[in-house]
């Protein structure tokens, strides 16, 4: 994976990967407990293709992450909350951009097309979806994103200059079985979704 591509994918998925560290699990065991309806799941799924065939998989309750992550107090991550400073953001106003994009109609906002690079921006059925393709020879890499507008109106529903990551979770948890996050390149293929079940597939 490009250091750009994998740069955009992990920098996309930080509304669901900032627990990670501390929330992380092994494993499931061949034969885990099953789940009820209610419950929802938020998993990552690593897979390389190379001769040692790395994976990686993290199953995180939606439930233990809300009750978890306020009592986590790290660097920018406090009460549940991400800190975030205007330079990260490089004078834009994030909030009005989001709420421009909300309140239109669906549609294709962005699409760029170069010889490094195709991106697409788009509103489709009350979510955010991305779509990036890198066209570096040997390393082309693929990235969508598709995110509740809910949840990023939650994620927002905090101070000027913080990110509300419980409310997030537990706007996320209300959603049906959805993809959030796919990457593909060359070295990896990285997808992070939501569902009721307590495995990765």
């Amino acid at each position: 994976m490009t250091n750009r591509s994998r740069t955009l994918a992990f920098s996309a998925a930080l509304l669901f990967l900032v627990p990670l560290r501390a929330l992380a699990q092994p494993a499931p065991s061949p034969q885990p407990a099953p789940a009820t309806k209610s419950d929802r799941w938020l998993h990552i799924r690593v897979e390389s293709p190379s001769p040692r065939g790395e994976m990686v998989r993290v199953n995180v309750p939606i439930e233990l992450a809300e009750k978890v992550l306020p009592a986590i107090k790290h660097e920018r991550l406090r009460d549940g909350k991400v800190r975030i400073n205007s330079s990260d953001l490089n004078g834009v106003d994030l909030r009005a951009l989001l709420d421009a994009v909300r309140t239109s109609r669906d549609g294709e906002f962005v699409t760029v097309q170069s010889n490094e690079n195709d991106v697409r921006v788009a509103k489709l059925g009350g979510h955010l979806l991305v779509h990036v393709y890198e066209k570096h020879a040997g390393k082309k890499a693929q990235v969508e994103i598709r995110v509740p507008l809910k949840v990023v109106d939650a994620l927002l529903s905090a101070g000027k200059d913080e990110l509300d990551i419980v409310a997030a979770l537990h706007a996320l948890s209300a959603q049906g079985d959805t993809d959030l996050v796919s990457v593909k390149d060359s070295e990896n293929t990285v997808r992070i979704w939501l569902d009721s079940k307590n495995s990765t597939e």
